[in-house]
């Protein structure tokens, strides 16, 4: 881009005390099969640039897709107009770097033949309904998506970085007895598309509907205070939204959090040890750099029930005194940055996964989260479970159906008295404030010793 330097001290004026480009090219692919026809099929590009101005404490944002030196300036000066005349900021300016993982893609998904994605959909849809004859509907969707993005901040260094991301998703849809069961489930992240292998995909459909088959033939889920373990396999959704959303820097430091004014308390069992790595490989919530320009980190969160941090964009960095922890992100060049999770986990712990479940009487095991609701305030969340099990004196018993979890995040975090050694992963698209990024989550296997567990009487 042409006359950066330029354009960031035209922002620069008045009580400037940030500001930055973000330009971004992005291409994608989607492809949608559903009741064995194509609903959609995509092929496009993004392209843009974002200019951000931040005042104490305001942002100002501007965004085009044109690329004209001329007009960018001119959108650079009217963010400076409006953070005041003359004095102008300083600008820091640094060597720019190139973002680099320590992981490769061997194969450019922009390499494969449109054909062999289209087929490849075609094909896991053909096989879901081959397994199990009372399936009604399937959705199969597949997506590849290559951002490349420049980011110059008036303090720091001029990045470059260039993102993959592969998601296929998969809804079954059933029915017996005049019932309708659905199942779910997601795999993907930033791998190139040797990830689709046969195998992968064999495992991915045929656990999706054995998950249906297992709810069309459930019992209805007990109603009352019970003792509920989370397995691995349920990823970090409670993690993710009744805890995670809640150490966002832009609620938690602005009083719309529950965790407000927690650091340095204990507000977790000593058991409890909780972070946010931007640096896994292949992870989906994973890059080098943030929306900000900042070096991705591995931030602790919680260590031994202590709050240690929350996740910091500059913006709330900037006004509190803090330390950015490269949560800075935005779905494209036409939003803000905004404090948002990457890979988001509970650290596993020391008791046996087997050990946790023998150690319940009477109980139920989740394998597998639906959606829900969090109010980030109170902490309070209600959650669909997915895939759950009655537990019976440390034996795991029938699979149960439309069942809900209810609880409070504060007081779980307390009251989780076992962990296990073991940890399971989920992704997904987290939606903030309009704007969707990748995310992952994970947890190992959790006992709650009391929860409300809600089903529906027949």
């Amino acid at each position: 881009m042409r006359n950066e330097s330029g354009i960031l001290k035209a922002m620069l004026r008045g009580s400037a005390v940030y500001a930055d480009i973000f330009a971004e090219k992005r291409t994608y692919t989607q492809i949608q099969v559903e009741s064995e026809k194509i609903e959609k099929l995509e092929k496009a590009l993004d392209q843009g640039v974002g200019l951000r101005v931040i005042t104490p404490w305001k942002m100002f944002l501007a965004s085009t897709t044109s690329q004209d030196a001329k007009h960018l300036l001119d959108l650079a000066r009217d963010l400076g107009r409006a953070s005041g005349e003359k004095t102008a900021g300083l600008l820091k300016k640094e060597p720019p770097v190139k973002a680099r993982y320590p992981f490769s893609i061997v194969k450019d998904p922009k390499d494969v033949e449109i054909e062999k994605k289209v087929g490849m959909v075609r094909k896991i849809e053909a096989a879901a309904r081959k397994m199990e004859k009372r399936i009604k509907q399937v959705r199969v969707m597949y997506r590849d998506t290559r951002q490349q993005v420049r980011i110059v901040p008036s303090e720091g260094a001029p990045v470059t970085d260039d993102r993959t991301q592969l998601i296929m998703t998969l809804l079954v849809i059933g029915e017996a007895k005049s019932q309708v069961q659905t199942a779910y489930d997601a795999i993907g992240g930033f791998y190139g598309f040797e990830f689709f292998s046969d195998e992968l995909l064999e495992t991915f459909v045929r656990g999706t509907v054995r998950r249906l088959a297992g709810l069309l033939d459930a019992i209805e889920a007990p109603m009352g205070t019970k003792t509920v373990v989370l397995a691995s396999e349920a990823g970090g959704t409670m993690i993710h939204e009744a805890i995670g959303h809640g150490l966002e820097a832009d609620l938690a430091m602005e009083g719309l959090s529950c965790y407000k004014g927690m650091l340095g308390a204990q507000m977790a069992s000593p058991l409890i040890n909780i972070v946010d790595d931007k640096t896994i490989p292949h992870m989906r919530g994973t890059y080098a750099y943030d929306d900000e320009g900042i070096p991705s980190e591995r931030t602790l969160l919680v260590e031994n029930g202590i709050l240690k941090n929350y996740l910091f964009d500059r913006f709330h960095a900037l006004k509190y005194d803090m330390k950015p922890t490269a949560n800075g992100r935005r779905e494209s060049f036409g939003f803000k940055p905004i404090p948002r999770m990457s890979n988001t986990m509970i650290l596993p712990g020391t008791s046996d996964p087997d050990k946790i479940i023998a150690s319940v009487d009477h109980g139920v095991l989740v394998k597998k989260m639906g959606g829900g609701q969090v109010d980030t305030v109170r902490g309070d969340f209600v959650f669909e479970i997915q895939e759950g099990y009655l537990i019976e004196h440390g034996h795991i018993g029938p699979m149960i159906k439309n069942a809900t979890m209810m609880g409070n995040g504060p007081k779980i975090l307390r009251d989780i008295d076992m962990i296990g050694t073991d940890l399971g992963f989920g992704i997904g698209t987290c939606g903030k404030d309009g704007q969707g990024v990748p995310v992952a989550d994970a947890q190992p296997t959790l006992r709650i010793p009391e929860i409300i567990v809600g089903g529906r009487q027949e």
